[in-house]
C-alpha cells in the first residue's frame, strides 16, 4: 500500500514541469509527440513554427502531425490542401497513419479528386506498414471499385512490392531467394 502510494506521488511530481509549460492552465497537457501544437492560443504560431522547421528537416512525424493539424480544423481552420501536403511526405517515408489518413482523404475526395485507385493502393500500404484500420478500409475501397480498377490498383501494388523486394536483395537485407 506504502509503495504505490509513493508511486502515485512520484507520477504527479512528474507531471508538475508538464503542467508548468502548458502555461499554468492545467487542462493543457503538451502533447507527447513532436510538435507541441495542442499549446495555449498565444504560443501556437510559434509552436507551428518549430513544427514545421522539424517537418521540413524530413521528420515523418512532426510531418503526420501537421497534417492532422490542418485536417481536423480543431485549431484552425481546416486545410486540406496543406494536409494533403504533410500526409504525402509522411506517407513517402512509409508512415502508416499519414497513408491511412491520406488513403482516406483520396477516398472521400477531400483537397484531392477522389480516386479510388489511390485510396486503395495508399490504404494497402498503410496496413503493410501497420495501420489497424487501413486492411478494413481499403476493403470498403475495393467494394466501390470495378474490375478494371482493382486490376491496375493490384498491378502497381505488385510492382511497388517488386522493386521494395529487389532494393532489399540488393542491400543484401533479405532472406528471400532472387526474384526471377
Amino acid at each position: 500500500m506504502f509503495r504505490s502510494g509513493r508511486t502515485l506521488i512520484l507520477g504527479c511530481l512528474m507531471l508538475v514541469p508538464l503542467l508548468a509549460q502548458a502555461g499554468g492552465n492545467t487542462l493543457l497537457i503538451p502533447a507527447t509527440g513532436r510538435c507541441t501544437l495542442n499549446t495555449v492560443p498565444e504560443q501556437l504560431q510559434q509552436a507551428l513554427a518549430t513544427c514545421q522547421q522539424i517537418a521540413n528537416g524530413g521528420d515523418a512525424q512532426a510531418q503526420y502531425e501537421l497534417g492532422e493539424f490542418f485536417y481536423s480544423g480543431e485549431r484552425a481552420p481546416r486545410d486540406f490542401k496543406a494536409a494533403v501536403h504533410w500526409f504525402e511526405k509522411a506517407s513517402l517515408q512509409g508512415h502508416a497513419n499519414a497513408q491511412l489518413r491520406l488513403g482516406t482523404m483520396f477516398f472521400r475526395g477531400e483537397g484531392v479528386k477522389a480516386s479510388n485507385v489511390q485510396a486503395y493502393i495508399v490504404l494497402k500500404m498503410a496496413a503493410v506498414n501497420g495501420a489497424e484500420d487501413a486492411m478494413d478500409s481499403a476493403d470498403l475501397v475495393a467494394e466501390q471499385m470495378n474490375k478494371d480498377e482493382l486490376d491496375i490498383a493490384t498491378r502497381v501494388l505488385g510492382q511497388i512490392f517488386r522493386n521494395y523486394l529487389i532494393e532489399l536483395q540488393t542491400a543484401g537485407n533479405t532472406p528471400f531467394a532472387p526474384l526471377p
